[in-house]
Parts: C-alpha cells; sequence; structure tokens
C-alpha cells in the first residue's frame, strides 16, 4: 500500500450548515490559509444559498 505524503495542497469538502450535506469538493493550499474555508454555495437540498464550511474527505 502506497503512504500518502504531505503535500501544501489538500482535497477538502465544503457542507451546508442547514442540511448537513456534503455538497461540493474543492483544493485548499495549507501555506496560504490556515484556518477553515468558508464559501457561501448554493445547496440544492435546501434550495438557497449558505454559507458552506470547510470538513475532510473520506
Amino acid at each position: 500500500m502506497a503512504s500518502k505524503k504531505k503535500t501544501a495542497v489538500e482535497i477538502i469538502a465544503l457542507q451546508c450548515p442547514e442540511c448537513k450535506r456534503k455538497n461540493y469538493t474543492t483544493y485548499k493550499n495549507r501555506k496560504n490559509i490556515t484556518g477553515k474555508l468558508e464559501k457561501n454555495k448554493y445547496c440544492p437540498f435546501c434550495r438557497k444559498q449558505t454559507a458552506h464550511k470547510e470538513t475532510k474527505v473520506k
């Protein structure tokens, strides 16, 4: 099994705070952005724009 290497860029998921579903995935550069990422995105399940927050991808 290949070992995972820590890089500056990691894949994250964006989760809707209202319905708790992970709707989007994106990349984050850990050197430039140290805190949790938060973006306003459209949630197709809630049918409105909400502030999606960063979570881990499984």
